[in-house]
Formats: structure tokens, C-alpha cells, sequence
């Protein structure tokens, strides 16, 4: 699987944020977060120039660099990144680099220390969408892109593996399917007009595009997804949220637990009910408060019938102790 699969830390739907840069003459340094692919417009002229949806920054007469300090909305493992100078053809940058580090609290971009080059200089051309697979095993809260010696990058993707701080979730009733808080999507049947990641995605969806929808089904089966909770814990409210969904939604859902530190994932008789089979609501934010049955799961399976879509899915519920300990042990290792 490439790990263009895996979310972008830096999204800024997701917090991400383009702290500092040494110039933006040109395209505003915020650009290179906006959700979604750059687009172009040709002969629309500002007083600085062709506009660009990206970041763009003077011709140097000087030594030196131009750069962007960015905090990931979600601190993470970094699997790879993608520096794309869509639409910039005659003024990329030839090489780049990337830096990591991590920091706690809320640093400015002139107090972080400890950068890790984490895609060491590589040429770059224009046009183009240039991955990188990034091997450093930590946990990591800012990168810093490096261009040499100047020009334009449409976008600047982060993809990884979210690891949150455990002090901000133990011992409180949380989301443990969120992304924010460490959930993932490990399977799906179906992901045709967009990701079921989305499902997990911290905020409201704004439309159709920002859930999770499959195709129509032409057959007896029914769609679903599988999702790896933040840790074991014990989930009492759930939320299926079918908001823009108005002749698409789900008519049936039913969601499942599993305990994978005691039986395999494909072991059908281990899967336990959290939510029997019911009914849903087109364009409605449905909850359900569930019985406890006391039964801690790693995972939880959401089948919708037959096909259709989901705009949110939210586990609520608390870590189990083994949980907490096994989230705090992930982050000092990685740390």
C-alpha cells in the first residue's frame, strides 16, 4: 500500500498550519495546506503577477533559501511526503529538502529545536506530484520544507500515523474512533466516490465529498468498513451521521466489537454487537446510547445495508487501563 493511503497530518482540516516562511511575495504560504488538488487559471493577473494556488516566493539576489515551518494538525509517524509543484512550470524550485521535529505545547517557529532531515535534497521538476517515503521511526509535531534557491510548491503533503498525546485522553470519555485520537480504517468493502476515512474525520462534513460513499450495490451483500479503536476500551454512545446524505443514506446499519488481543479478526464467532441492526434517517445525526455489556474492544466493524454513504462515525466511550498503558507506552518509544 503507498503511503499516499495513510491521512495527511498537515491537512489544515485537520489543525495543520503554516507557521512561518521566509517569504511569500508571490502566493501566500497557506496555500500549500487547502484541502484537495491545486487549480490554475490562466491570464489572471494581481499587481504581483499570474496568480497561483500555491505557495510562491521572490527571485533571490542573495545566498541563502526559501523555506515554510508547518505544525501537523495531527502529530504522527511519518511515512512519506509529497511536494507538488502543480501549475509551476517555469519558476519551481530545482531541489528540496524536508526537516522534522518534535515539540510539546504550543512553540512559535523561532523556538523549535532538534530538526531531522527526514527527505534529504532531491531535485525537483515542474508539474509534478514528487513522493517520498520518510523512514524515521518517531513521533513527530512540525516538519519544515526547504527549497533551493527559490519559486513555487502548489501543495505539501504530510501522510502518516497519528499518535496522540495519552495525557490528553486518559481517564476521560473520548472518541475512539477518531483520528485525532489514534482510530484508523483498516478495511473497507468499498470506497468508490470517497474515503472511508472520512468517517472519522474530526468536524462536521460540509457536503457529500467530506463523508464516506460507495457505490450502488447490484447484488445481496451489503457495504461496510473495520476500524482500529484508539486502544481497547468500552464504547457507550455511538454516532451515525448521515448530514448531506439525503438520497444516498444508509437504510440499515449495525456495528460490531471485536477484542483482537484474544481472537483474530476474521473469526466471525469473536465479533460481539454494539449496536444491533437498525434503522437510519436520511440527512440526520442519529445517537444511540448503548447497553454495557462490559466488553472491551480493539476494533469495531460498522456494516451499513446495502450501500450508500456515512458523513461521521463516533465511538464514544473510555479506554480500558491496558489501554491507557499500552498509548502511553506507543509515545515514549516513539518519542
Amino acid at each position: 500500500m503507498s503511503f499516499t493511503a495513510l491521512p495527511d497530518l498537515a491537512l489544515r482540516t485537520l489543525g495543520g498550519s503554516v507557521m512561518a516562511a521566509s517569504d511569500e511575495s508571490f502566493a501566500a504560504k497557506e496555500n500549500l495546506l487547502t484541502p484537495g488538488p491545486p487549480g490554475f487559471r490562466e491570464h489572471t493577473f494581481g499587481v504581483k503577477g499570474q496568480e497561483y494556488d500555491g505557495w510562491e516566493t521572490r527571485r533571490r539576489r542573495s545566498a541563502g533559501h526559501d523555506w515554510a515551518v508547518v505544525r501537523l494538525g495531527l502529530p504522527g509517524v511519518i511515512r512519506g511526503v509529497v511536494v507538488d509543484t502543480a501549475w509551476f512550470t517555469g519558476n519551481y524550485p530545482p531541489y528540496a529538502t524536508v526537516e522534522a521535529c518534535a515539540a510539546e505545547g504550543h512553540p512559535s517557529a523561532e523556538e523549535l529545536t532538534g530538526w531531522t532531515e527526514i527527505v534529504p535534497r532531491s531535485p525537483l521538476t515542474g508539474d509534478a506530484a514528487h513522493e517520498f517515503g520518510v523512514s524515521a521511526e518517531r513521533r513527530f509535531t512540525h516538519v519544515r520544507l526547504a527549497i533551493f534557491p527559490d519559486g513555487g510548491v502548489a501543495r505539501l503533503r504530510v501522510h502518516g500515523e497519528v499518535v496522540p498525546d495519552p495525557w490528553l485522553l486518559s481517564g476521560l470519555t473520548i472518541d475512539l474512533a477518531a483520528l485525532a485520537n489514534g482510530g484508523a480504517v483498516t478495511a473497507c468493502s468499498d470506497m468508490f466516490y470517497s474515503s472511508p476515512t472520512n468517517a472519522i474525520m474530526p468536524g462536521l462534513a460540509r457536503h457529500q465529498a467530506e463523508g464516506w460513499e460507495t457505490a450502488r450495490r447490484r447484488d445481496e451483500g451489503n457495504d461496510w468498513i473495520v476500524l482500529r479503536l484508539a486502544g481497547p476500551g468500552l464504547v457507550r454512545l455511538v454516532e451515525l451521521d448521515t448530514t448531506n446524505l439525503v438520497f444516498n443514506a444508509p437504510g440499515e446499519a449495525r456495528i460490531r466489537g471485536i477484542d483482537a488481543r484474544t481472537a483474530p479478526l476474521e473469526d466471525e464467532a469473536a465479533w460481539f454487537d454494539l449496536l444491533p441492526r437498525t434503522r437510519l434517517r436520511p440527512d440526520t445525526a442519529h445517537r444511540f446510547r448503548l447497553e454495557e455489556t462490559g466488553r472491551a474492544a480493539t476494533h469495531a466493524r460498522v456494516d451499513i445495508y446495502p450501500d450508500g454513504g456515512l458523513a461521521r462515525v463516533r465511538l464514544h466511550g473510555e479506554l480500558t487501563g491496558d489501554g491507557e498503558r499500552d498509548l502511553v507506552s506507543r509515545w515514549r518509544a516513539l518519542s
